[in-house]
This record gives C-alpha cells, structure tokens and sequence, in this order.
C-alpha cells in the first residue's frame, strides 16, 4: 500500500507546542485531588512541567550514561502527571514504557527488566505495597503529588524537581520514524510483548481515526481506562494532543459515579463489562419489564430516556464507543432504546486499536463496521482468519523478532487471529462481523468444533451475568461458566436458578446440536486481575478459567443438572 507523508505538525511534541503557543491560559486537564479537590493545567502549565521533567532526564541521562531512546517506564493509575511524563519522555530524547497500575509484582518485574528501563514513574496506585518488590532494586524512581505516601518519602518528587529545574528551551522534536513506546499487551495468553510504535504510527493513526470519531476542540473526555491500554492512549493522549479538548480524570472506584456527573463526557468509550454494570444499576432501580412499558409511552418514555442518560452522567454525551472484547447485540439495542447508540470499535495493541468501527448514525449493530479510511482487509482463505494492513501498524515486538516474523505475513500484512465475515448486504455492506478466535475454537469428543464467542455473547444478556466463558474440549458438549453480578450473587438461590435454567433453555434453543450446552456452572466468586481470570482491559483469560474450573467439569457434568453452583 502506498505510504501518506504525514505533516510535521501532526506528530504528538509539535502538537504540544502548537497548544503552548495558540492556546496557553485554556484549562485542558482537570485532577482531583480528593475530598472535592481539583486542579486544572493550563496548556502553558501541562507545557512547562513537561519542559522542567525533560531537562531533569536529560540531565539524569548525561549523567548516567544513558544511550540515546532509553527506556522510561510509568506505573500509575491515569492522572494529569501520567500524560505530563509522556511528554517530558518524548522531549528528553527518550521512550515511553507504560505499565498496567493492576500488575503483579513479578509481572512488573519481567516488564522492567526486559525493557531495560532507565527510570521509573510511581504514580497513583492502590496495590503499590503488593507492586513494590517487583521494582530492580537500584533503579531510580520519581513520584506524583498523588502517589502513595511511602513512595512520596521514599523517592523524588515531581513538585520539587519541577521547582529547582528549569524548563527545558526550545522546540525539541522527534521523527515520525523514532520509537515513542513500547506497550505491553495484557494478553490472555503467555508473558505480555513489547509491541513497538512510533510517532508517525500515533500521528496517522489519529488522523484516520479522527474522520469517524469526531473529536473537536470543545469536546470532553473522562480518563479512567488505563493509559497503559491502546485504546486510551490513542483516542485519549493524542486526541487530546490532537484536537486540544479537555480531559477529566476519575478519583476512584468509590466516587466513579461523581466524576461522570462532573465531566458530564460528550464523547464516551467504555469496555462491555462496564457498560453491562451500568445497564444492571439501571434495571436494579427500573426492572426491564416496566422499562420497556415507560419507553413505548411517547411522552414518559422521552422523560425517562433523558432522566436515565442524565443520572449515568451521559445526558451530554455525543459519541459512544465500546470495545476491547464484544459487545452483546441484546445490549447495543438496550442502550439504542435509550437514544445513545454505542459504536463498536475493532483493534489490537498491534495495529494501534485503529482497524474498524461503526459508522454514526447507521445502524450496524452485530458488527465492529467497517474498516476505517487507509485501512486494509482480507480473510484467509482457509482459516477464515481476518487480516490488516495500514500505516499503524506496529514496528514489531521489542527483542523479539521471531515472534514478529509469526505476527506479520511474509507481504506484511497483520495475523489478528480472530475468524471473521465480510458481509455485502445493504447498510452492512463492508463491515466486519468477529465470529470468534482462531485458535479458541475446541473440539468436542464427538469431533466437532465449537466456536464459544457467538455462544458466549447469548448467554451474557442475562441480567445477572457479569461475565462467562464456554468451554468443554474433549467433552460431549460444551458447558458454560457464568460470574454472577455483587447484585445477583446476593439474591436466593432458588429463584436466581430457575431464571437461569430457564435462561439456558432458551440459549440452547438459538444453537446448533453440537453447541447446546451441557451445564451452566455459576460462580458469585469475583473474577479478577489479582486472581488472572481477566486481563486489565476485562477481558477473560480462556487458559486460566480451564485451568481454575477444569479439574471439576467431569464431576460438575455427572451431576446431570442444568444449573450447578460452584461455590
């Protein structure tokens, strides 16, 4: 595919500085600080504590030999000094390594020291004391006037570096060809790749993406997804770099609610299992039933849609977007007979989350859309398996080019791993449906393979599942594990499992034979990043559930019930 030469102006520092110039005294990120407390950054703010961070590295980096594109790691929740170390990163000469602020201390670890970071960022966390001992001893770390205490004593601090170095002068840019990060996936699968991405892979990246989500200037966005993610860090970061609008940051899960009644976001991207808990809070005040009596009143239904959407802190929101795992059909329609139709985005780390997306204002529910401009597609022929190609692609795994050559076809196209259809019918036209992984496809002991996404996707429409995985390889038929919801698991057994049995029937029915599910087993233990049963993006790691729950299927399958509690 032919190569767009992209335009200096669009890479992320000189945004930055056109920022600095045009705009200096506009308020652009807005932190709490706790007990109702917030700060806002100015541009001209945000430009100089990056400048004084950038002359302390640069410093740092003479004085300790650092080579040119060292590594600098940031370990934090999202908050304004995050965004602010990116940039004094870049501006220094160096190259960002962001890690997940849910991590495991050998994982933190392995991240560390496979990508020979020079220097770490501790910022806002709340498991830093399980974190700590995965930090290289001796490597230098600077913390955030938000950090934990004891990492507030224990290393330097933002605030008095910034006061006694001065801001580095001057324009310093970096080529759209240099390095700007290495982001480790959270990976269902395996240790978490370095992926590599340059300025130009962000810059072009925004500019696409930018002609189907439209960010403006006057836009707003809460920050509350991890930076360390793909997803926020190109839609949030570099629309924000991009398009100069405001960001908001999240306090905690505690006061999550809050901080959306204060941004009140007029654009909006949010991963399944978070939209799924806002449905639940609403059907646990309005059930469904009486729900859907109110939305067909035209008056009331008016009223209810806008009292709903306002209580959720969406009342103002323009554009909602939902991806990083599918998103059930039956819930798309849910949110659409709210009048806020969420677009389903399709990507990976690799291709910078930029590869597909519905259209606004068509109806293309049951797919992630069509591809977006500059973005090349093709399906194998004989796994089905859907490919990419685009100038986002990422430059390769960090010390791992083996595995690069496996990632990428010999004519440079990506292997997503996910099955797909192409369709060619009216407004669906070039949107891509995911039917499911390649390789999560299993075999039954009858021989046939059951492919458990598209099954998943059904059973999840329950009310009372938070999230669910199929499985069965070697069985006779598939079964399914169901987490409940807090609300859920604390309700009576008894009526919760005729709901589910009956849930089931119906679900089996919609199935082939060879699909139908055995069992359903149910769980009100919290499937969680501490326990490695979902990535930090929620995703459900298949390899840790059968390796939590198989032992037990056997015995759970002789028990020749249809809902099984497995605790």
């Amino acid at each position: 595919m032919s190569t767009t030469r992209l335009p200096a102006d669009s890479l992320a520092l000189q945004r930055l500085y056109a920022w600095e110039l045009d705009t200096p005294n506009r308020v652009t990120l807005r932190q709490p600080m706790g007990g109702g407390v917030v700060k806002d950054f100015t541009w001209k703010e945000v430009a100089d504590q990056a400048r004084r961070m950038a002359a302390h590295l640069k410093t740092l980096g003479l004085e300790q030999g650092w080579e040119p594109g060292a590594r600098i790691a940031i370990l934090s929740k999202n908050c304004a000094w995050w965004l602010m170390s990116d940039l004094a990163i870049w501006m220094a000469g160096y190259v960002s390594v962001p890690l997940y602020p849910t991590l495991a201390a050998d994982t933190v670890h392995q991240i560390l020291s496979h990508s020979e970071s020079r220097l770490l960022f501790v910022g806002k966390l709340d498991g830093w004391e399980g974190m700590r001992p995965g930090v290289p001893l001796g490597l230098p770390c600077i913390s955030y006037p938000v950090s934990p205490e004891d990492a507030q004593d224990a290393y330097d601090h933002w605030d008095a570096i910034c006061a006694e170095t001065p801001p580095l002068k001057g324009k310093p840019t970096r080529g759209a060809d240099e390095l700007a990060t290495i982001i480790y996936t959270s990976g269902t699968t395996g240790a978490p790749k370095g992926v590599m991405h340059s300025f130009g892979n962000f810059a072009w990246a925004i500019g696409s993406g930018l002609k189907r989500i439209p960010l403006t200037e006057s836009d707003r966005m809460l920050s509350y997804l991890p930076l360390a993610h793909v997803v926020e860090r190109a839609l949030v970061e570099h629309g924000w770099l991009h398009t100069g609008m405001t960001v908001y940051f999240a306090e905690s899960l505690d006061t999550f609610a809050a901080d959306l009644q204060r941004a009140r976001p007029t654009v909006f991207f949010s991963v399944p299992r978070l939209w799924t808990k806002f449905q639940q809070g609403v059907q646990a005040k309005v059930p469904q039933p009486k729900l859907e009596r109110l939305l067909k009143l035209p008056i009331i239904g008016k009223l209810v849609r806008k009292k709903i959407l306002k209580a959720l802190g969406l009342n103002e929101c323009r554009f909602a977007a939902g991806g990083a795992a599918p998103m059930p059909v039956a819930l798309l329609k849910w949110y659409r007979s709210l009048g806020l139709p969420i677009n389903e985005g399709y990507g990976m780390t690799e291709n910078l989350a930029l590869s597909h997306i519905t259209v606004p204002g068509q109806d293309q529910i049951g797919s992630v859309g069509p591809a977006y401009d500059g973005v090349q597609t093709r399906l194998d022929p004989i796994t089905g398996e859907l490919q990419m190609k685009s100038q986002a692609l990422m430059l390769g795994y960090y010390k791992q080019p083996e595995l690069t050559a496996e990632t990428l076809t010999a004519d440079g196209w990506l292997h997503t791993g996910d099955k797909a259809e192409i369709s060619d019918k009216g407004a669906l036209a070039g949107c891509v449906r995911i039917t499911g992984r390649v390789k999560d496809l299993f075999k039954t002991s009858k021989g046939k393979y059951v492919s458990p996404a598209p099954i998943e996707d059904r059973l999840s429409t329950h009310p009372a599942i938070e999230a669910c995985a199929v499985t069965g390889a070697n069985f006779s038929q598939p079964v399914g594990i169901a987490m409940l919801s807090p609300e859920a698991a604390a309700r009576d057994r008894g009526a919760l499992e005729q709901e589910l049995a009956a849930h089931l029937e119906k679900v089996n029915a919609r199935l082939d034979p060879h699909e139908q599910l055995e069992c359903l087993i149910v769980t009100a233990t919290p499937w969680t990043v501490d326990n490695g049963l979902i990535t930090p993006t929620f995703k459900v790691r298949r390899n840790r559930v059968d390796e939590v729950y198989g032992p037990r299927l056997e015995n759970w399958i002789g028990q020749r019930r249809k809902v099984i509690w497995a605790d």
